[in-house]
């Protein structure tokens, strides 16, 4: 729903000039995007030259820290719908206009960064007698103000700050590229099947998906795609192995030099660049490697540690990973397939999971649907927290998809959320959250609640049934909603440590992974579950399978997520010493992975994650993050999954403080103690208890 019509005079009537309630998305157009943006970053230039005339040598926090918090929000109200747009309704004009914006904005960071009045103020104010009266929330902003000031490199010469700024411009826009290049890949191959008896085995959802797909093309039968709601079902369920395979070296050649696209739209260069220009960041700043960089924001003190860490996890989960293997590949030999490959794992392990449990996600499905999902969802945060939800018709929106959801407590209004749930073209893939304001106090005094957008890329409703989720599904929506309640649930009023801003990054899955706990529990599926024609609740039996099923081939999975986390840290900590991208990814899998894919995979070529996202030197997280969610979770098995004084408990050390303290500070304030890897190891089933 993005609107292409020319509007006369932009400048005049930009509505990204225009303050708002919430984004008048239909009303952007690609042509406000630069010329609100170049307006708004002459203004702010103006405007810090003010701050820093009006301070003089003794700045305040509402001269100062205030003042430039209002710059700083200016500049996201009209940034953030763009990107998001950008995100979730791409197009030619607007990709154009954003990535028109992205150099100007990068140079205007790192002019802000390298700015030395400014940095004198921010350093004024931190050592000035003031500080005796500011609370533990302003003490960390100007604390992280200095620090991020060092790291955009205020102390180097003028030379090599200038290298700096052109390195950081560089690297933004080649994230850009990246992705880009990834959705156009993504969208460039297509199946297009007219006998249905190539897709025996396929789900009657999945049929009816790609039948919808096939028929918006003005195609007869099915088109298969590479969104993953179409990809995934063929993986899992098509009994045709070559079909299988062709889908499956489609998409992991996906902007690559091999596939059947091989060497349009490859990521192969882009990565290489993005290492070396990343490697050169850091030795600017005077760190070893990008990893340690990285580590300069982060929880986690040293690479030695990361990896240390990665490591012991692996040692432990792989012996299972082992298991997991020899027990697929004894019962696909049994099926007739004597060697397993990549293809062929989630098929069989699908089938080994119906066959050992009686379970499978599809007959799961049926008692997922949409508005009882959410709706429980929303009734176990009201039960943890005491807030509630009600969802806000009437608003302007990107797609007539979309819905708004407002939190209030006692009556009052807390935040609003957007949910953008199903996967369409010109999506980008996967599922997040990104906050769309922050909660602050402004400078007039008045309390601005936060806004957050969800989204998360589930396959569609499709021949009249309600869009019905797999329970993998459910988890993800539990999982983002859960970085939802730490941007909206935050008590904290300084822009610079609320709701997910400060939060270290490999804290910051913490209250994500926390949520997913209660798509296991029974009390929570009695709440979010429900048959889509009957009502009725998931039957003890079939519950009862599905929580023994919980932990199948968790060893495979567990290393597959870490040699994720290996190769991203190890490629990042190890640049420049020979090694080519794909060398360091097999030396990771020489280490922990029991099964290897083909020669042709190209997975690190749509690794967005590190090279689009921001989890360079930082996919580890998921990991470092689980062991803190997993163990704090434990703190609610001992007291009462929905013990409201626990939940309370929660909210308060974590959710509520944002990222005013250090994570680990928030952790023993919640916990009592340093978090323990048992709990994580335990809900994995990966001790020798568990998996008897």
């Amino acid at each position: 729903m993005f609107l292409q019509a020319k509007v006369p005079n932009v400048s005049e009537n930009n509505p990204l000039l225009q303050p708002y309630d919430l984004p008048p998305f239909s009303a952007i157009r690609p042509e406000h995007v630069q010329p609100a943006i170049e307006q708004i970053l002459a203004d702010n230039r103006a405007g810090i030259q003010k701050i820093l005339a009006d301070q003089g040598q003794k700045p305040t926090w509402a001269g100062l820290v205030l003042a430039m918090d209002e710059l700083n929000d200016r500049l996201g109200a009209a940034w953030s719908p763009v990107s998001h747009l950008n995100a979730v309704c791409n197009s030619a004009e607007l990709r154009e206009a954003y990535e028109a914006c992205l150099p100007a904005l990068s140079a205007y960071s790192t002019e802000m960064g390298q700015n030395r009045e400014l940095f004198q103020a921010f350093e004024a104010l931190a050592h000035s007698p003031q500080v005796a009266d500011f609370d533990q929330a302003q003490k960390t902003i100007l604390e992280h103000s200095l620090r991020d000031f060092r790291l955009s490199g205020i102390d180097l010469p003028p030379a090599e700050q200038k290298r700096y700024a052109e390195v950081q411009s560089k690297l933004s826009e080649l994230g850009s590229k990246f992705s880009n290049q990834l959705l156009d890949a993504t969208q460039a191959w297509t199946k297009h099947i007219t006998d249905e008896a190539a897709l025996a085995g396929l789900t009657e959802s999945a049929k009816a998906q790609m039948a919808a797909a096939a028929q918006a093309k003005g195609l007869d039968g099915w088109l298969i795609s590479l969104e993953f709601p179409s990809y995934f079902p063929v993986m899992t369920y098509a009994e045709d192995r070559a079909l299988r395979e062709e889908v499956y070296a489609a998409y992991c050649t996906r902007a690559s030099d091999q596939g059947p696209n091989a060497g349009k739209f490859d990521n192969g260069p882009v990565m290489e660049e993005i290492l070396d220009l990343r490697q050169e960041l850091a030795r600017l700043l005077g760190f070893a490697s990008f990893a340690e960089l990285s580590l300069a924001t982060k929880m986690a003190e040293t690479p030695d540690q990361v990896l240390t860490f990665l490591r012991d996890l692996a040692k432990r989960s792989k012996p299972f990973a082992v298991r997991d293997l020899q027990q697929l590949q004894a019962y696909a030999a049994e099926q007739g397939c004597p060697e397993l490959k990549s293809w062929d794992s989630g098929f069989f392990g699908e089938k080994l999971r119906e066959q050992r449990y009686s379970v499978s996600q599809e007959a799961l499905r049926v008692y997922f649907p949409i508005d009882k999902v959410l709706g429980g969802l929303f009734a176990i945060v009201q039960k943890l927290y005491g807030i509630e939800i009600a969802e806000i018709k009437g608003f302007d929106t990107w797609h007539p998809d979309v819905r708004l959801f407002e939190i209030k407590e006692n009556g009052q209004h807390i935040g609003r959320f957007f949910f953008d749930l199903y996967a369409r073209a010109n999506e980008g893939g996967g599922a997040w959250m990104d906050g769309a304001r922050d909660r602050r106090r402004t400078a007039a005094g008045t309390l601005q609640n936060p806004v957050a957008n969800l989204v998360c890329n589930f396959t569609p409703a499709v021949a009249g049934k309600p869009a019905l989720l797999t329970h993998d599904e459910v988890t993800t929506l539990f999982h983002e909603f859960g970085h939802g309640l730490h941007h909206m649930l935050t008590e904290i009023e300084h822009a610079g440590v609320s709701g997910i801003n400060g939060v270290a990054w490999d804290a910051v899955e913490l209250p994500s992974q926390f949520m997913e706990n209660w798509c296991w529990e029974p009390e929570g599926l009695a709440l979010i579950s429900g048959h889509y024609e009957t009502g009725e609740a998931l039957p003890k039996d079939l519950l009862d399978k599905m929580l023994a099923a919980k932990n199948f081939q968790s060893g495979l999975m567990m290393v597959r997520q870490l040699e994720f986390s290996l190769f991203d840290f190890e490629l990042h900590a190890t640049h420049g010493d020979g090694r080519s991208v794909l060398q360091v990814l097999e030396g990771v899998r020489d280490e922990v992975s029991v099964m290897r894919p083909p020669a042709y995979n190209r997975f690190p070529n749509s690794f967005a994650h590190i090279f689009a996202g921001g989890y360079a030197a930082g996919y580890y997280s998921y990991k470092w993050a689980e062991v803190l969610s997993a163990d704090a979770f434990s703190r609610f098995e001992e007291e009462g999954v929905f013990n409201p004084q626990t939940g309370k408990a929660f909210r308060q050390a974590i959710l509520a403080r944002g990222g005013s303290l250090a994570p680990m500070e928030l952790f023993k304030d919640f916990r009592g103690r340093e978090p323990s890897i048992d709990a994580l190891l335990r809900h994995s089933g990966l001790t020798e208890d568990a998996a008897a």
